[in-house]
């Protein structure tokens, strides 16, 4: 297994949350100007008390000692040195931060926060410190391996020492070793403000979004959640879709014996509470009636959530006519059993063919 100093770890102290408000906003201004005018000036310890007194000044502390309002403003500026904008030793910053500055919308700042922190960020750069490490790199390209990454998962990561780690993202086997180090340890309970922040990061980048306690691309969680991706940002109950899901799986047990896929029985490691109404058009009763989910594969979840499959009240499968042959005739024999066939659920099994065939007919 990897060697590991528990000690060693990407800290990220967060000054700011939010990265398109005020604060943030006119320490990055702050910062940028005091560059501008002494970049030819080298590095000292003076500089850097000369840059804290200037931000300190544009954007005031409620600390009663002076100390105690600097250090806050150490780790204003550190986070944009660790999110990119700054480089260390206060000679450079990122060639995107001046547009990030005066970016009209916060989408644009979105995307800008993306760019330079995919291509800058170093949790352990410091500014007095420089690692060239990028561990959101790393990150991102272990999401792209693996497809989502639980908080867990990410809090794991947080223990990998990139300098002595070959591969350019993290092994499968390696996920599960630093995650079950990290709750071996207690990472979490002693640096819990940390991955925090580093989860809060990973929720405002472009392209990336955070359900029900995993991180995905935006793409596939379109294709897992479909219609639903922004009412299961938005409103979604965590709690309630929690227990709807736990209701699907007792079903399961009791007519299976086992937690599986209705269609292929298959206990697959990840199943899905696959809504039948869509959420975004389900009452507050319907959106949490086990009656109205069936709990499927991603594979299947996919097809039905999208409308290329549907079902008979006998349980056959109808296909769109958007979905080619050759699937047509790899899941021709498959069949929701009569056990799962109440007469609630086929109730809204008419309501989801009704909704396959006018999207076809617009096809």
């Amino acid at each position: 297994m990897p060697q590991q100093n528990y000690e060693q770890y990407w800290k990220l102290t967060n000054a700011y949350t939010n990265y398109n408000g005020k604060k943030f906003l006119d320490t990055l201004d702050v910062c940028i100007k005091f560059i501008d005018k002494h970049k030819n000036e080298e590095y000292l310890p003076n500089k850097y008390d000369r840059l804290q007194l200037e931000v300190l000044d544009k954007i005031p502390k409620a600390a009663k000692k002076l100390e105690d309002r600097l250090f806050s403003t150490r780790k204003a500026i550190n986070l944009l040195v660790k999110l990119g904008f700054v480089n260390s030793f206060l000679v450079s910053y990122h060639s995107l931060a001046k547009e990030y500055l005066s970016a009209n919308t916060n989408r644009k700042r979105t995307l800008l926060l993306s760019k330079i922190s995919y291509s800058n960020f170093s949790a352990n750069r410091a500014v007095n410190v420089e690692n060239k490490i990028n561990h959101l790199s790393f990150l991102v390209r272990t999401l792209v391996e693996r497809g989502n990454l639980t908080k867990d998962e990410v809090t794991g990561l947080m223990l990998v020492d990139l300098n002595n780690y070959e591969d350019d993202y993290i092994l499968e086997e390696d996920v599960n070793y630093y995650k079950n180090l990290a709750i071996e340890i207690d990472f979490y309970g002693r640096k819990y403000n940390q991955v925090d922040y580093m989860w809060n990061l990973l929720g405002k980048l472009d392209d990336l979004v955070i359900i029900d306690g995993k991180l995905y691309f935006e793409e596939d969680a379109k294709r897992i959640f479909g219609d639903e991706l922004k009412i299961e940002i938005k409103k979604r109950d965590p709690y309630l879709h929690r227990l709807y899901k736990n209701q699907l799986q007792e079903e399961c047990e009791e007519i299976y014996g086992n937690s599986m896929c209705v269609l292929e029985h298959l206990s697959y490691p990840v199943l899905i509470a696959s809504h039948i109404k869509p959420f975004i058009e389900s009452d507050e009763n319907e959106a949490y009636d086990p009656n109205n989910g069936l709990l499927l594969s991603r594979t299947i979840d996919s097809l039905f959530d999208l409308k290329y499959i549907s079902f008979t009240d006998d349980g056959n499968m109808l296909f769109s006519n958007r979905i080619s042959e050759d699937v047509k005739e790899f899941w021709k024999d498959y069949k929701l059993e009569n056990a799962i066939l109440n007469n609630k659920r086929k109730e809204y099994l008419a309501y989801h063919r009704n909704l396959m065939t006018t999207i076809d007919a617009r096809a």
